[in-house]
């Protein structure tokens, strides 16, 4: 019974009148037949490439033959490759852009049946460089699938502009790192140009040196590439693989890079680091205890817990810095995360030291109004009471008295008094 249904099909293909389809559909069938292990799928086939002889189109006759020479692919036959060199022959006589077009199709195809060296062979024929760059990096990543970094490596040659070159080595690097190959990962690194994927690539670093467990003379090697490179990449490359690193962990190796560096590229990174590991409370405290006290990195930190909602997680940072600032400022800060978390004996203990009239009013004045949130009014004008200065505890006073009110009419407490202060600063200064 199958067999009477395999030739009624081979029949009923023969009724296609559009050459292009018959022979489309005769090699499909074949396919098929082949699957079934049924011994007319050479018929099915041979009748294919006659219906692909009788095409006259040049464009259906190469797309006959792209599609034909799939499906003897598909079946292992060694046919299949003088079929796509054919197609290759007559696409060469095509004009320009659809030769591209159709070098192009015939490279992906190839690629899809895992025939990545015969792709390379056509797609390298491509004039057109955004086309022919394209095709290359999906020739490479079948390389990379099938395990062949050699192959891809000496594909590398041929992906000449960027930003391809660039993506072909960051691919192959990422190979390396996965075979804990760091020679040759550094040799690929060295050869990258665009800042961007260096970045990249530099991170990418970071991750496999921390999974690898490896020594910290490697992680050095990839930092004396970084530092080997012009200044305009230097640093871009640096802050990479350090937050990359610093977000693994390796606070101590980071720290004996930053000292070799200059103030000014210290300064820069170390701000870029802190705000890569505020979200590993665990990581930016050790960093904290074990880098240089400096109030500046003190004040970026808190800059940006303050712009975030309160975490108990962060205490003990918050903590640190306001047991070692120097700056009043950064201290308010402090006062303030201190007292949306309800810490208030640490944060009065902290505002107390601030002496600027100005800057003790805004400690105190965020103490009293996280005191207000949690209707303790009496320690609120306790705490404005704190400051002694005549013209700015009077202010204060005022400020909170208002905010009592505020509270029996409001649904929320505005946290304004930092503005209102400014103001008030900016309008006593001027009298």
């Amino acid at each position: 019974m199958a067999q009477n249904i395999y030739r009624e099909v081979l029949r009923l293909a023969g009724s296609i009148e559009d050459p292009y389809l018959r022979a489309v559909t005769y090699a499909r069938i074949g396919y098929y037949l082949y699957r079934a292990r049924e011994p007319s799928y050479k018929e099915a086939f041979a009748r294919a490439l006659n219906a692909v002889a009788s095409i006259e189109n040049p464009l259906f006759l190469v797309k006959s033959l792209i599609e034909v020479g799939t499906f003897f692919a598909r079946i292992g036959s060694k046919t299949a490759d003088k079929i796509f060199h054919q197609a290759y022959e007559s696409i060469r006589a095509f004009p320009q852009p659809l030769k591209d077009e159709l070098l192009g199709e015939l490279s992906l195809r190839l690629v899809e049946l895992g025939k990545a060296s015969d792709a390379q062979f056509y797609a390298t024929e491509i004039e057109n460089p955004v086309k022919r760059n394209d095709v290359l990096l999906k020739v490479l990543h079948s390389y990379l699938h099938a395990d062949n970094l050699r192959k891809a490596k000496g594909l590398l040659n041929a992906i000449t502009e960027e930003p391809w070159h660039s993506i072909a080595s960051f691919e192959v690097l990422k190979e390396h790192l996965r075979r804990e190959e760091f020679g040759s990962a550094i040799r690929v690194l060295s050869e990258l140009e665009s800042d961007y994927w260096l970045g990249e690539a530099m991170k990418t670093v970071a991750g496999y040196l921390k999974k690898s467990d490896v020594p910290p003379e490697t992680y050095e090697k990839f930092v004396n590439i970084a530092l080997g490179m012009s200044p305009e990449k230097q640093e871009e490359v640096l802050r990479a693989l350090l937050i990359g690193l610093a977000v693994q962990g390796e606070v101590n190796f980071i720290l004996g890079i930053l000292q070799r560096l200059g103030e000014d590229a210290r300064k820069n990174l170390i701000g870029a680091i802190v705000v890569a590991i505020s979200d590993r409370p665990e990581v930016l405290l050790e960093f904290l205890q074990k880098g240089p006290r400096r109030d500046d990195l003190y004040t970026k930190v808190m800059d940006e817990l303050l712009g975030r909602r309160p975490d108990e997680d962060y205490i003990e940072i918050v903590k640190f810095i306001g047991d070692n600032t120097r700056s009043e400022k950064t201290l308010v800060k402090v006062v303030r995360y201190l007292s949306k978390l309800g810490e208030f004996e640490k944060a009065w203990k902290l505002a107390s030291k601030v002496d600027d009239p100005y800057l003790r009013s805004l400690a105190f004045g965020g103490i009293a109004v996280e005191k207000l949130k949690k209707n303790d009014i009496g320690g609120a004008i306790d705490a404005a009471l704190e400051v002694r200065d005549k013209h700015w505890g009077s202010w204060l006073l005022s400020e909170i008295l208002a905010k009592i009110l505020e509270l029996q009419t409001e649904e929320v407490l505005s946290e304004d008094l930092e503005n209102r202060a400014e103001e008030h600063r900016a309008l006593w200064e001027r009298d």
